[in-house]
């Protein structure tokens, strides 16, 4: 065999393997959306639908890549001081809630902020970027953080009480977002024994109406 033939062999061979890596590659990207997306993100999904008007293409298109960007994150284990000092950080915005409703809630998103942070998600200092990449990894919950990242941003009284934001409002935004707050402090299945293991998700999934609150709605100002 001829040292052309030889040569024009590989060079074939190498544009075989080649064709064949781009297409797996962009069978990959394609398979990624529909029913993929609304698997992933559940009732993230619906929502990003309605914020573009009912356009699904588009809805996929920022879907996929929010998972293009930040699948490959890997959450950063807490150390268990750092995970209780959270945990009394968060009761004591709960138990605020009662006199200073905005004055909780403004403390609840910024607390959501840095523990993300701390977990591995990018800086709270990037809003946007964090909550696209909490979408990806906490699809279930992540909406709490939005609603109380927004009525933090809304503004209020000088006083902390509620301004053109009903305290019924907010007390729901906390309820929601202690469901996110959970799982970003709840130990990985790796940081510990047995009792350190999380939850499966479907046993998280719906928990958001079953939370031990310090306060019902009745016993929040202005409710």
């Amino acid at each position: 065999m001829s040292t052309g033939l030889i040569v024009a062999l590989i060079v074939i061979g190498a544009v075989v393997v080649i064709g064949a890596a781009v297409l797996l590659t962009l069978r990959r990207r394609r398979g990624v959306g529909g029913r993929d997306l609304k698997r992933r993100f559940g009732p993230e999904y619906e929502r990003t639908v309605a914020r573009y008007d009912g356009d699904t293409r588009a809805a996929e298109r920022e879907l996929a890549g929010r998972l293009e960007r930040h699948g490959d994150l890997r959450e950063r284990p807490l150390e268990a001081e750092r995970r209780r000092e959270y945990e009394a950080r968060w009761q004591a915005a709960q138990e605020r809630f009662v006199d200073s409703p905005r004055d909780a809630v403004t403390e609840a998103d910024r607390l959501l902020a840095e523990v993300a942070g701390a977990r591995g998600f990018p800086d709270g200092g990037h809003y946007e970027e964090q909550l696209a990449a909490l979408s990806v990894h906490h699809a279930d919950h992540v909406h709490g953080y939005r609603r109380v990242h927004r009525i933090a941003r809304a503004g209020g009284g000088a006083d902390g009480q509620p301004g053109q934001t009903a305290t019924e409002e907010m007390r729901e935004a906390m309820v929601e977002a202690r469901a996110l707050f959970e799982d970003l402090v709840a130990p990985a299945r790796h940081d510990g024994g047995p009792g350190d293991r999380r939850p499966p998700a479907h046993a998280r999934r719906d928990r958001t109406h079953h939370l031990p609150w310090g306060f019902t709605r009745h016993h929040a100002k202005g409710s």
